[in-house]
Order: C-alpha cells, then sequence, then structure tokens
C-alpha cells in the first residue's frame, strides 16, 4: 500500500491550477469528465508516477463546497492510496465499521471505493487497486508524457487534527500499517517510502489534509516560481491552495 495521489479542493480552479503549473513545472494536465458525478471539476498534474489533484465545485450542495465552508477556503481534500489486493482491503474496512461512500469496479484498469470521512477522520480516503498496478487511470491514459518537471513524486502528506494521535491510531487500523513517531509527529508508515503523517491543528480549521510532500528535482526552478508567484518561504515550505507545499531540498 503506498501513498499515490492527493486532492486539494480550490473555490476557484484555474488560477490554482495555473499556479501549481508554474510552481511545480507542469506543461500539461488531466481533466476527468467523471468528477461531474461529484458536481465537480478538476485537474489532476502527474508527479513521477504519484499525482496531484485539484477539484472545484460548479454545482450547489457538494461535498467539496461544504468542505470549503467548514474549512474556511481552499485546502486538502482527499488521499488516495494504492493497494494491491482490494478484497482484503474492503474486509479490513467493513470489520473497523467504516462505511463506503462509492465504489467503482472495472475489471480491465481499476477497483476503488472510498470511505466516510466521518468514521475515519479528516479526509476522505480512497483505496484503489490498478490493473496493471503500474497504471493509474484517475490520471488519464498520457500521464507519462505530462509528468512535472520541478518535482518528483509526492513522498508525504499532513493530516492535522484537534486529537492527532488519536486520529493516527484510528488510520493505523484501517490502513492495518504500523506508526512511528518522533518530534515532527506520528506518521503512517506506507510503501515506497511514503507515509502520511499526524500533527496538531494549530491554524484554527480544524481536521484535514494540511500538507503535501514532493521530491525534489530542480530546487532552482522551484524557487525562482515560487519568486515569480510571491509566495513566501517558511524554511522548505510555502503556501498555496490553503496547504503547505514542502519540498525535500
Amino acid at each position: 500500500m503506498r501513498l499515490r495521489q492527493v486532492a486539494l479542493v480550490a473555490e476557484n480552479l484555474t488560477p490554482v491550477r495555473d499556479d501549481l503549473f508554474t510552481l511545480l513545472g507542469i506543461k500539461a494536465d488531466f481533466r476527468d469528465p467523471g468528477v461531474g458525478e461529484f458536481g465537480l471539476v478538476n485537474s489532476v498534474m502527474a508527479m513521477g508516477d504519484t499525482f496531484l489533484e485539484v477539484v472545484s465545485p460548479c454545482q450547489e450542495n457538494t461535498s467539496a463546497g461544504r468542505l470549503l465552508e467548514r474549512r474556511g477556503g481552499d485546502g486538502g481534500y482527499m488521499v488516495l492510496a494504492q493497494v494491491d489486493d482490494i478484497d482484503v482491503v474492503s474486509e479490513r474496512v467493513e470489520a473497523c465499521s467504516v462505511r463506503k461512500i462509492w465504489e467503482i469496479a472495472r475489471p480491465e484498469e481499476v477497483y476503488a471505493f472510498h470511505v466516510h470521512p466521518r468514521d475515519l477522520g479528516a479526509a476522505i480516503v480512497s483505496f484503489d487497486q490498478m490493473i496493471p498496478p503500474e497504471e493509474w487511470v484517475w490520471g488519464g491514459s498520457d500521464w507519462r508524457q505530462q509528468v512535472a518537471a520541478n518535482v518528483g513524486n509526492i513522498a508525504a502528506c499532513d493530516i492535522q487534527a484537534d486529537q492527532p494521535l488519536d486520529m493516527a491510531r484510528r488510520w493505523a487500523e484501517v490502513f492495518d500499517r504500523e506508526l512511528h513517531s518522533d518530534n515532527t509527529g506520528t506518521r503512517l508508515l506506507l510503501d515506497a517510502g511514503s507515509y502520511i503523517n499526524f500533527v496538531a491543528a494549530t491554524d484554527g480549521r480544524g481536521d484535514g489534509v494540511s500538507a503535501v510532500e514532493f521530491e525534489v528535482r530542480d530546487e532552482k526552478a522551484i524557487r525562482d516560481a515560487a519568486s515569480l508567484l510571491h509566495l513566501t518561504w517558511h524554511g522548505n515550505e510555502v503556501q498555496l491552495c490553503g496547504t503547505r507545499l514542502r519540498f525535500r531540498f
């Protein structure tokens, strides 16, 4: 099981998409018409073989729209974990009394389901099995030709919570993965060196996805782009779309 995609939510998609293109060195993305089922439009951007998505409501009364209201603006939305055997994960999710809120089965390419954020906490989580595993249908068919120039894979994301240790334990139960704690927080360890970090919520916005961490391919290009966009550095982080973007320089 590995971290394969993180989704953010923006009130207005186009300016956020444009800024991410500039900062991360992206030339093209994938617009998935399937998200129209949820009242959304989106942009899916390839980083290595992982993906950053931005969604935006295009109709009233969507889960994304309610999240924008609840958290007071743009921010994190979803965490997508790739799994080897969706049936095993499904059985564990049900045993943990976590509700599924959406499922899809296309035997030639993908099995996936989303779980209820109230049962897990902080974000909608999707568990996805790809066929073959090196593919990612949510990124479109041409994602390998659209990979970001400035960054590599998404290495981690942060979940902030009023009770981060309790939330970390709940996620660990559902993910069936170990936790590791240090002075930066509590990490849920996944495959391919990826992890989910649980930290205290200190910004008044409550529980949610608060940061995404990227491997770096071109530090100078990132710093030049951040300057062009008038983004302020805090250590190795800038903020965009209500989310801290952290770089492994």
